[in-house]
């Protein structure tokens, strides 16, 4: 398949890209810079509402990652609606854009995230679960609405809700590193509140699975089937690096540092299950956190 990628510079685009390429895919990434002479490129600019749609036109498929880093620091109200318009106006500008071309892809996978249910305590949660309430829920509803016109133009449109994407080169797990390594690693406020999580393997694994899968539309929770509580996941990223785990972060310190990103996306509680994922018959690599871990930090 002929396949556009956007956020191809990403922690998930950065894996995807070669492994669409070993699976003998052709790659074409949607960049913001001006495309390289000779390059596999099409230039967009979200920013100024600006996409080349005749260099949209005969595509297989598009994976579309690209949106502003959530994790970067204090959600200010600026951050916020970066954080927002990178995801609702490029989801919506590329969306449009793919709507307009005479040759449009059979596919669009557009990532989405667990956000999207909110802070939901040990609920179960699986994709016909409501929406939740709070920043992350908005955006992700408002993100995920925002590829409607594609999917009226008969494009098979599949959101992925991801978890925590665990990988050591970023993200989550790439920041708890050092300080887990140095000892000085612990549980985040109380510590019952649910982290879903994914390895990055699997997360490829995933958008594999759906690119392939001409029957599937609509959302899917890329998560593991084994979501943790925060204290668990301590316990056994400790136990991974063999260091101890007994430097707690209260929650009154977490929110004070960080305000409403903290509150959300560490103190909050999301328990996730792959219901459609398994029912459709994927096999996760990593099903179990510890096995995820030491494969990923090769312990």
């Amino acid at each position: 398949m002929k396949i556009l990628v956007t956020g191809s510079t990403g922690l998930i685009g950065s894996a995807l890209a070669p492994s669409l390429i070993a699976a003998k895919h052709q790659v074409v990434r949607l960049v913001r810079r001006k495309p390289r002479p000779g390059a596999s490129e099409v230039h967009w600019d979200p920013s100024a509402d600006f996409i080349d749609v005749p260099g949209l036109n005969g595509f297989d498929a598009v994976v579309h990652l690209a949106g502003e880093n959530i994790g970067e620091g204090r959600w200010t109200t600026q951050r916020k609606a970066k954080i927002r318009n990178s995801r609702v106006e490029g989801t919506h500008l590329l969306a449009e854009g793919l709507a307009q071309v005479s040759n449009r892809p059979k596919v669009m996978v557009s990532a989405s995230a667990i956000g999207y249910y909110g802070n939901r305590g040990s609920e179960t949660l699986r994709e016909d679960s409501p929406p939740g309430s709070g920043f992350l829920a908005e955006v992700c509803a408002e993100w995920e609405a925002a590829a409607q016109p594609a999917s009226a133009k008969g494009i098979r449109v599949v959101y992925l809700r991801s978890g925590v994407v665990l990988s050591p080169n970023g993200g989550a797990l790439a920041k708890m590193l050092t300080p887990f390594k140095m000892g000085v690693g612990g549980v985040i406020g109380r510590g019952d509140q649910y982290w879903s999580w994914i390895a990055l393997d699997d997360t490829i694994g995933v958008i594999h699975f759906v690119l392939a899968n001409d029957q599937f539309s609509g959302a899917f929770n890329a998560v593991a089937p084994n979501p943790v509580t925060n204290r668990e996941f301590t316990k056994t990223l400790g136990r991974v690096l063999a260091r101890p785990t007994i430097f707690p972060m209260p929650a009154a310190v977490a929110s004070l540092a960080l305000g409403e990103m903290a509150d959300e996306m560490l103190l909050g509680s999301t328990r996730v299950e792959p219901a459609r994922l398994l029912a459709a018959g994927y096999k996760f690599k990593f099903p179990t956190l510890e096995a995820a871990l030491r494969h990923l930090l090769k312990k």
